[in-house]
């Protein structure tokens, strides 16, 4: 990957152990990677709308946390390109492992009984978190805590590809939709980094708005952001479809997918 710009803006130097394909401090001195900053604005608002209506539904408290892990992860994100600070980066790569963890709680726990607490599930899940924590706080190797992340992913995959073969076939399209959009976020991903000396050259020789299209890590953080929000519809649609409700995927303004649903009605 080629070399960081030398421009040093508000927030300094950066002292984070990753550098990616974006120019420092192009659009503006009080933020290191504009586009990779604003592009998290997407994994902020829809699942903190998200939370605060499940919090309405009463939806069961492992969902809202579900929707708040995201935002959290979309926060951290947010302040580690914008600074390119070390401490930043942690709350940044931190938060993806914990939230998958809460993804792989939700998932695991579809088919129980309402209200039910999987506590040997939990302590293996809070007992890989403070391990990866440790591991990574002190060899500060970026590929392990990728690796770590790819373990937590692959399993929601293979268990989604359960669920949609076995248990509730008709949601292929929701379960196979969110991980085609985050598979296409991790092909950008790879894209910037391999690629970065041509898209940089690349970016030198067109208008800035066609150059803007090319940030590629920024597209990740769009993709996968909308890929881990329909991955938490998929697991609630499972959940409240277990539970008898009747779940619906509607899309506010004909554009954002929610997921709106009537309790099983009482006899």
């Amino acid at each position: 990957m080629a070399p960081a710009a030398d421009r040093e803006g508000y927030w300094g130097l950066p002292t984070s152990t990753l550098d990616w394909c974006e120019e420092n401090y192009e659009v503006t001195r009080y933020i290191a990677e504009f586009w990779n900053t604003v592009s998290n604005l997407i994994m902020i608002i829809p699942p903190l709308f998200g939370a605060i209506q499940s919090i309405r539904d009463g939806l069961e408290k492992r969902y809202i946390a579900a929707y708040f892990a995201l935002t959290v992860v979309g926060m951290g994100s947010w302040c580690f390109h914008m600074t390119l600070k070390y401490e930043m980066q942690l709350l940044d790569e931190l938060p993806m492992i914990y939230s998958c963890c809460v993804f792989v709680y939700c998932m695991f726990e579809c088919f129980k009984m309402k209200s039910s607490v999987n506590y040997h599930l939990l302590f293996a899940l809070v007992l890989f978190s403070l391990i990866v924590t440790t591991v990574y706080l002190k060899v500060k190797e970026p590929i392990f805590h990728q690796v770590m992340y790819g373990v937590l992913v692959f399993t929601l995959v293979l268990r989604s590809i359960y669920i949609v073969t076995w248990v509730y076939p008709w949601l292929r399209g929701l379960g196979y939709t969110s991980l085609g959009i985050f598979l296409l976020g991790f092909l950008f991903w790879n894209i910037d980094n391999i690629f970065c000396d041509s898209l940089r050259n690349f970016r030198k020789k067109v208008p800035p708005i066609l150059g803007v299209t090319t940030q590629f890590h920024a597209w990740w953080h769009i993709l996968t952001g909308l890929g881990s929000y329909l991955h938490i519809l998929f697991s609630l649609y499972t959940r409240t479809l277990y539970l008898r409700y009747r779940p619906k995927v509607k899309f506010l303004f004909g554009i954002w997918p929610v997921i709106m649903f009537e309790p099983l009605r009482k006899h």
